[in-house]
């Protein structure tokens, strides 16, 4: 279990620095071919544009998704006992401050969880799900949402989205220098590699920031899985997730990220491009997790 928990760290960290090379070796190919000798304005600028517009989503991301899910609360004891009486006593048995807690009027099962750190946490859920799920099914993924709350996982996504902000600026400004401006350096094969990789940056910066997300989750399942000393719970719940999922009325793909399973419409490339691993793979190792107690 802490290996697993542990291997999931790791991989979130060796994805963060692909990021910071890959932004890196842009604002390296910016300075050589458009810039003068020691001039680092534009990379300067881009992330340093990147980091206030990160630092601004950061205080304003979970009033963002309670208004693009539309969820209503937060809720009392008396307005949904059963799903504030689960929260409650995981957190408890964590010792995760009490979060705000939220119902989606929305008949597809998922929940999610936002908040910059566990002391302005929110957690949500459908009233597909509390219809769906029985106790200790709603107990796996309560505790699944507030494993994103205790891993911090919101902050890694503010950071990570940062980066990709920067990635994207950065690669248009050296596009539009390209092909509007001149450069120090006019030899083709710089210009021919340059424009190629300018294209493809924001393209590598969005699969890392997805494979980042699929990290966090089985990060979560694992977290989940230690709190209840209970994996077939979340399993259970993940599988009627895949049988009896929908997409949500509301769909939003700048959040998609933080529900427990994937709230849009699959696409041709749902695999690659998707914000959550499969849900079959969770569940097996769920089960894997569930042998070691």
């Amino acid at each position: 279990m802490y290996r697993a928990i542990a291997r999931n760290k790791r991989n979130t960290v060796l994805i963060l620095l692909v990021f910071v090379v890959l932004l890196g070796g842009l604002g390296l190919l910016a300075q050589y071919a458009y810039g003068r000798p020691g001039d680092w304005s534009i990379a300067i600028l881009v992330v340093a544009g990147a980091t206030l517009y990160a630092l601004i989503q950061y205080f304003l991301a979970d009033k963002q998704a309670i208004a693009m899910s539309g969820a209503v609360g937060p809720i009392t004891k008396a307005d949904e006992p059963r799903l504030y009486r689960t929260v409650e006593n995981l957190s408890i048995a964590t010792g995760t401050p009490m979060p705000k807690i939220y119902v989606v009027p929305d008949p597809g099962p998922n929940a999610f969880a936002t908040g910059r750190d566990p002391q302005h946490a929110i957690v949500a859920a459908t009233t597909g799900l509390l219809e769906l799920l029985d106790d200790d099914e709603l107990e796996g993924v309560m505790a699944h949402e507030l494993g994103h709350v205790r891993n911090y996982d919101i902050r890694v996504s503010l950071v990570v989205y940062g980066l990709v902000v920067a990635v994207g600026i950065l690669s248009d400004i050296l596009l539009r220098m390209a092909f509007f401006g001149r450069g120090r350096n006019n030899n083709p094969v710089v210009l021919v590699f340059g424009l190629v990789a300018m294209l493809v940056a924001p393209l590598v910066a969005t699969l890392v920031q997805l494979a980042i997300s699929r990290q966090r989750e089985y990060l979560a399942d694992a977290t989940a899985a230690l709190t209840t000393r209970y994996p077939d719970g979340l399993a259970r719940a993940l599988a009627k997730l895949e049988a009896y999922g929908q997409p949500l009325r509301r769909q939003n793909s700048s959040m998609a990220h933080l529900w427990i399973a994937n709230p849009l419409k699959p696409g041709g490339l749902d695999r690659l491009f998707s914000t959550h691993p499969p849900i079959a793979e969770r569940i097996e190792r769920l089960h894997r997790m569930g042998g070691s107690f």
